[in-house]
């Protein structure tokens, strides 16, 4: 004998079983930054810390978004211009920071113009990337997310940060 399910109750299950695997998705939380006047994103799990901007000593021959290098606690860290990178052009101001990175195991530091706060995002809230149709490399960008606040809707723009740091244009060999 078989038993048949009403299509209300079908719908009931089925709204059930969706309410129940968002709820699984799992938060995960990045520190955004400006650069111009666009914002990017960068996983929490990455960022060791934030400080203030100091002048880094110049490498000769290295790449150009590669300004040089600083001596952190012993360990010396080479500084990419992320804005350079990026194809912004910013002067160093008060609000410029590096932001000190852990990538593959390599210690990086990344001059942004500027860190706003750590968000936490749903994976619902991260839209992949428009497909340009352009020779524009977007490799680096993992997704935009959608951030409603006071000050109405902002856009995040997500780095994939290995990606970004391991670019031949960065020029840096990642361990991975």
């Amino acid at each position: 004998m078989s038993s048949l399910v009403s299509p209300e109750l079908q719908a009931v299950r089925h709204a059930a079983r969706e309410a129940e695997s968002i709820s699984d998705l799992s938060l995960r939380e990045f520190l955004s930054f400006r650069i111009g006047s666009e914002e990017y994103g960068i996983d929490i799990l990455r960022v060791q810390e934030i400080r203030s901007y100091e002048a880094p000593t110049r490498l000769a021959g290295a790449p150009a978004a590669v300004v040089g290098v600083t001596n952190l606690r012993g360990v010396v860290v080479p500084i990419v211009d992320l804005r350079m990178h990026l194809g912004k052009t910013s002067d160093v101001n008060g609000s410029t920071v590096i932001i000190v990175l852990n990538v593959g195991g390599t210690v990086i530091g990344a001059v942004v113009d500027a860190v706003s706060d750590v968000v936490e995002l749903s994976p619902l809230q991260i839209k992949p990337v428009p497909d340009l149709r352009h020779n524009m490399d977007l490799a680096h960008i993992s997704g935009i997310a959608t951030i409603d606040s006071a000050q109405g809707a902002r856009l995040l723009i997500l780095l994939d940060i290995e990606r970004t740091m391991s670019s031949a244009e960065v020029g840096l060999q990642l361990p991975f």
